[in-house]
């Protein structure tokens, strides 16, 4: 995994980002070289070529973003590829002509050819991820990890590696003399007559995973971890992995020295100023785009039933400070008519006809983005939610009351990577995804939460 601005990257996703970069960029200035005559071909025109060339790429680059193409972590099945790839090379081409004749390269007349030559690199790139799905996953090397445990973390360590969206590739694991449980089948356990730096050596293991369920007594040969450590191999606490390779803080693995000691958490002036211009500058975009379906939403909201269009109701935001949340109404008038809060559950017949829709396209969350101009959410961050749930969850899940130190979002991180919950079980794995991203929270992780609702919205997943 590679850390950038604060997120990790699987260094195989990175690399095909980079090479479909190039390739459509090459695609597009090798036309340029070759269908513009030499005298008229200046380095200024060559620039302006470059520059077109980069906005092709990157809004391919946004599309599959959005689309889930560069998610390890989504399984797709054929039919689902295929449509997406079919959309991106569609929604590619309206990027290739908008480019050309909005910005067109005055000494370049071969638009058509331009047009052309881009579509056929762009089919090429999207064929391969039909038909190999990840082309480089199979060149680049993975990780050859160790696990150091046999008990119930241990085993979770493992389930993880075993995914196929894994970036490493689980050698074994090797038990701790100390450690009373043993979940991991023998033939899993490695070097039980050998020390951990013979079969580090023998595997040629990367990285270490240590995954114990009782640190006490002696149970980390510390010696051997430092030789593994000083002779290149990794060694990483379970937490760390987890954050690192699922893009969450697992409560199981973590402690409240782990958190304290460790990086992140910026709140710092510059941090928030930045967050609030580009919360300002983005809601007052998105509302100027969202103006017309939020009126016809409203008119077909009024006409479907009597009542109020929009719901306000009390939720907790920053620094566990209450404010009013304001969506379309999407249930019934007397949905909780006997005063008692519940969440929504898949098929609730408290949601109306209209309301089916406008939850499952995310449209009924649009009226927060003026809770955003006026300072109490932000466009990314924790989901708010209400006191009654806040008080309970609180006593009953460690460190929830941690997603309370940022504002809450219209959509976040837990968002677009666990579907809707119901229940407090729920609540906790998506409280693993809010902790990881008030963390790691940055302007560069907002955009990539941004673009991954668009691929959630245009998808449906995780509606309810």
């Amino acid at each position: 995994m590679i850390k950038l601005f604060n997120h990790y990257f699987d260094r195989r996703t990175l690399a095909k980002m980079f090479m479909d970069l190039l390739l459509i960029t090459v695609a597009f200035m090798a036309t340029l070289v070759i269908l513009t005559d030499a005298e008229e071909l200046t380095v200024a025109q060559f620039g302006q070529g470059l520059f077109r060339a980069v906005l092709m790429s990157a809004g391919f680059l946004g599309v599959n973003s959005a689309l889930g193409l560069y998610d390890r972590g989504t399984a797709l099945n054929n039919t689902q590829l295929r449509a997406r790839v079919l959309v991106s090379f569609l929604m590619m081409g309206v990027i290739v002509v908008g480019v050309l004749l909005l910005l067109p390269v005055k000494a370049f007349w071969g638009h058509t050819w331009a047009v052309v030559i881009v579509m056929m690199a762009t089919g090429l790139l999207l064929v391969i991820q039909v038909l190999t799905g990840e082309i480089l996953a199979k060149s680049l090397a993975r990780r050859r990890v160790l696990v150091y445990g046999t008990g119930v973390k241990a085993q979770a360590v493992g389930d993880s590696l075993k995914r196929p969206a894994s970036s490493a590739e689980l050698c074994g694991y090797f038990a701790s003399p100390n450690e009373r449980e043993h979940l991991v089948t023998s033939w899993g356990t490695l070097g039980s007559d050998q020390t951990l730096t013979e079969v580090v050596t023998q595997k040629r293991i990367d990285e270490i995973v240590v995954a114990l369920s009782e640190r006490r007594g002696g149970s980390m040969p510390m010696r051997e971890l430092l030789d593994c450590k000083l002779a290149g191999v990794r060694v990483t606490d379970i937490a760390t992995y987890f954050e690192q390779e699922l893009g969450q803080i697992r409560l199981d693995a973590v402690s409240a020295g782990w958190l304290i000691f460790g990086d992140g958490f910026d709140q710092g002036f510059v941090r928030t100023t930045i967050k609030r211009l580009f919360d300002l500058a983005g809601a007052v975009v998105l509302i100027l785009l969202a103006l017309p379906i939020m009126a016809v939403t409203a008119l077909i909201i009024k006409l479907e039933s009597s009542g109020p269009v929009l719901y306000k109701q009390e939720r907790v935001g920053l620094n566990n400070k209450p404010f009013n949340v304001v969506k379309f109404r999407s249930m019934r008038t007397d949905a909780e008519k006997d005063g008692v809060p519940r969440w929504a559950t898949a098929g609730d017949s408290r949601v109306t006809r209209v309301g089916k829709v406008i939850r499952k396209l995310r449209i009924d969350e649009l009226p927060q983005l003026f809770s955003v101009l006026n300072g109490d959410m932000s466009l990314v961050g924790p989901r708010p939610e209400r006191a009654f749930f806040v008080e309970k969850l609180a006593q009953e899940i460690p460190f929830y009351a941690v997603r309370h130190s940022v504002k809450p979002g219209v959509t976040g991180w837990a968002q677009v990577r666990f579907p809707y919950g119901a229940t407090v079980e729920d609540t906790k794995k998506k409280l693993q995804f809010d902790l990881y991203y008030v963390k790691n929270h940055s302007l560069f992780l907002d955009l990539v939460v941004i673009f991954e609702t668009i691929g959630v919205v245009l998808t449906g997943k995780g509606a309810q």
